[in-house]
């Protein structure tokens, strides 16, 4: 087999396996705790009209309606029925996102031309856990739904800018192992926190509870381990498996 169709076929594998299996720790963990953060989404929502009337008597709106609507946008958009559907979504979202690392990871490996064992395929994937997951939620932790941010696409260019950032300071300690190197990469790793992450309009709250957030993020966190963790060592093993 092809050294290409090889890494095509072991991406596609590895990415089911861990899709589905993190799909089931996410059903018991995140998942729950969404669906309570948006209880208190929807209640906050149900209160606005309300808080509109009183913080906005006639005549000070002015002629904008959408100063009016602004908060309104998304009640008729489509959603996932709770249940079946919106599992079955994630599910589908979470296998294609571990096809495309797995799809990133392996190429890498098979570019060093070097034999991977499974222990390589872990390391390589808490590297990838501390680029996607550790150093971005430093800036911008998982939120709940109700939690106000930064606009979207300012928080996008954010976290990609630091998940490469981080990922290029770990290769040159990695590859490189020289206080050279070394220097230029803490640079890499620290530069995105000292710029800082874009931030959330001021006197705005989150609408679920603090704790609720906090028990959130470490869930987050774990789901992001279990993934990183069997995506490294199950494509290293799966790609060992051909000989390309």
């Amino acid at each position: 087999m092809s050294l290409f169709r090889a890494i095509v076929f072991t991406s596609v594998l590895a990415g089911l396996i861990v899709g589905l299996a993190v799909s089931a720790v996410q059903l018991l963990g995140t998942s729950q705790l969404i669906l309570q953060a948006e209880v208190y989404e929807k209640a906050g929502q149900a209160q606005l009209p309300a808080v509109h009337e009183h913080v906005h008597p006639q005549g000070m709106v002015g002629d904008d309606p959408s100063a009016l609507t602004a908060h309104e946008h998304g009640t008729d958009s489509w959603e996932p029925s709770d249940g079946l559907e919106r599992n079955a979504l994630t599910a589908v979202a979470n296998i294609l996102t571990a096809i495309g690392y797995s799809l990133v990871l392996t190429g890498l490996i098979a570019l060093r031309g070097r034999p991977a064992t499974w222990r390589d395929g872990l390391t390589w994937g808490l590297a990838g856990f501390a680029c996607v997951m550790i150093a971005p939620m430093l800036g911008l932790p998982p939120e709940l739904p109700g939690t106000p941010s930064a606009p979207l696409v300012a928080r996008q260019i954010w976290w990609i800018g630091t998940a490469l950032a981080t990922a290029a300071g770990i290769a040159l300690i990695s590859f490189q192992r020289t206080l050279r190197a070394a220097v230029p990469a803490i640079v890499l790793i620290v530069a995105p926190h000292i710029i800082g992450a874009p931030t959330a309009p001021m006197g705005e709250h989150a609408l679920a509870p603090e704790d609720l957030a906090h028990q959130f993020v470490m869930v987050a966190v774990f789901s992001s381990l279990v993934f990183w963790a069997l995506l490294g060592t199950l494509s290293t093993t799966i790609l060992g498996k051909f000989k390309v």
